[in-house]
């Protein structure tokens, strides 16, 4: 046979699904559609609440207003905002939700590894469209969480103006 006609069949059959993989069964609890969907609307409302680090400073001691380290506990344990709390990311779940956060219009103060250099030891560096912030952002969004707000700029923590700690190794 001539390399056309056997690629035209080729073509035929993978239309026709004879030589098409099967297709995995749908999950119910996996919803990549709506991910996306939810997505696109997070970053619409993510767009106007990133903050300066000053700003950051001055609505964090505002009553009623919670930092969030969504990065593993060994990170933030390392070095962490003083007075944030630590959820790790893999953590959110609809109860972790409910027992640390339970009203979701609780102000929301989130930062990232990303947000910090020349600390690669508690803040490593992450490919940045895989930056925390983004999938912190937007699990909370599709929580129903609204008053989340984000630092924004990239900041060496020894001429930041935050406070940093770490949480003393327990024996």
């Amino acid at each position: 046979m001539k390399p056309l006609v056997i690629a035209l069949l080729f073509c035929v059959a993978f239309s026709d699904g004879i030589l098409a993989a099967p297709q995995p069964p749908e999950n119910p609890a996996i919803d990549m559609d709506g991910y996306l969907r939810v997505s696109s609307e997070a970053a619409k409302h993510r767009a106007t609440r990133r903050l300066s680090e000053a700003d950051f400073i001055r609505i964090s001691r505002e009553p009623g207003t919670i930092v969030l380290d969504a990065r593993s506990r060994e990170k933030y344990d390392l070095l962490h905002i003083k007075g944030a709390i630590n959820l790790s990311f893999p953590d959110i779940t609809v109860d972790s939700l409910k027992r640390t956060l339970p009203n979701k219009a609780t102000r929301i103060l989130i930062y990232c590894n990303n947000n910090f250099v020349n600390a690669e030891a508690p803040f490593p560096t992450k490919a940045p469209a895989a930056a925390l912030n983004l999938s912190t952002y937007i699990a909370l969004y599709n929580y129903g969480y609204r008053n989340v707000y984000e630092l924004a700029p990239q900041i060496d923590p020894q001429q930041s103006k935050l406070t940093f700690e770490s949480t003393p190794a327990k024996l």
